[in-house]
């Protein structure tokens, strides 16, 4: 089921955000469609600012492991800690890009006609409906 707003023309999905709840779970923002909230600006920040760090972590990855012209030839003095470390770190920027790819995926417009839906049926999913 897809909320609507007081003007039957105006659908509103139900947005993503870039952080969890305190159980961990998913948080997501009913709101009139604008994204001028200050609820969707802080959004929108965060979303920027995680960007933002995993390019930065990208670019220290390539630094660390020597591979910074793309030829794979790594010199080898990376330790088996700063790896792990560095996973970690990979773990959690991908975690967040994929949520925010996630979250402006099922914000983009359906085609008419699109019977295929699935941004929704993962909405409903993840709200247990």
């Amino acid at each position: 089921m897809i909320p609507q707003s007081h003007d039957a023309t105006t659908v509103s999905r139900p947005r993503l955000l870039p952080w969890p709840n305190l159980d961990g779970n998913p948080c997501y923002l009913l709101s009139d469609g604008t994204g001028s909230s200050h609820l969707s600006r802080v959004a929108d920040n965060v979303e920027s600012v995680q960007l933002d760090m995993a390019e930065e972590l990208l670019d220290h990855a390539a630094d660390l492991l020597g591979d910074s012209d793309g030829d794979g030839d790594g010199d080898g003095k990376t330790t088996a800690h700063q790896l792990r470390f560095l996973a970690a770190r990979l773990t959690e920027a991908l975690h967040d890009v994929h949520r925010i790819a996630r979250s402006r995926g099922a914000r983009l417009p359906v085609p008419d006609g699109d019977d295929d839906e699935p941004a929704d049926a993962e909405l409903r999913t993840s709200a247990g409906q």
